[in-house]
């Protein structure tokens, strides 16, 4: 598995405070599974909630709530492409330990695809990226054609402007 470490790397680079003291970030995997089927071949995905826990943390949650989310941006975006799952797919609790100082807990589904390849019965393993959203083309003519080359639709493309696609 890769992403807990991964998350706790992301945040010790981002938060000074935590950097200072890396021992008080805490990562696991919990309920995790092993999710394969019958196809052809031994790839298979890890699914897990990867659980982050901050200790004695004395900051603004803030700084701590963005590098999470431009963390999931990169590693794990249908948590926020998916309306439905972005209801309640990253959750938190906070211990007030006092006026400055929280225990914080940050739950977050993930998966893990790992790909087994069997090349003369020798196995090999690796762990694709995650698809990642980019910006849309600028506008343009565009032109669809049928099989044989006849033109069936032509237009202009929209402007990107804040447009993504996957």
């Amino acid at each position: 598995m890769k992403k807990p470490q991964s998350l706790k790397d992301h945040l010790l680079s981002a938060i000074p405070e935590l950097k200072r003291d890396p021992e008080r970030v805490l990562v696991f995997a919990d309920e995790g599974t092993v999710r394969s089927t019958l196809a052809n071949g031994l790839s298979f995905e890890y699914v897990y909630t990867l659980t982050l826990i901050l200790t004695d943390y004395a900051g603004d949650l803030a700084a701590v709530s963005i590098p999470v989310l431009d963390w999931i941006r990169i590693n794990q975006s249908e948590l926020m492409a998916n309306l439905e799952k972005s209801k309640s797919a990253i959750k938190f609790e906070a211990e007030i330990l006092s006026n400055d100082k929280v225990d914080l807990v940050i739950q977050i589904p993930v998966t893990e695809r790992i790909i087994v390849k069997n090349d003369h019965d020798k196995l090999t393993i690796t762990y694709p990226e995650e698809p990642q959203y980019h910006k849309a083309e600028p506008s343009k003519q565009v032109t669809l054609y049928d099989k044989d080359g006849t033109a069936l639709a032509s237009w202009q493309s929209r402007d990107p402007e804040q447009e993504y696609f996957l």
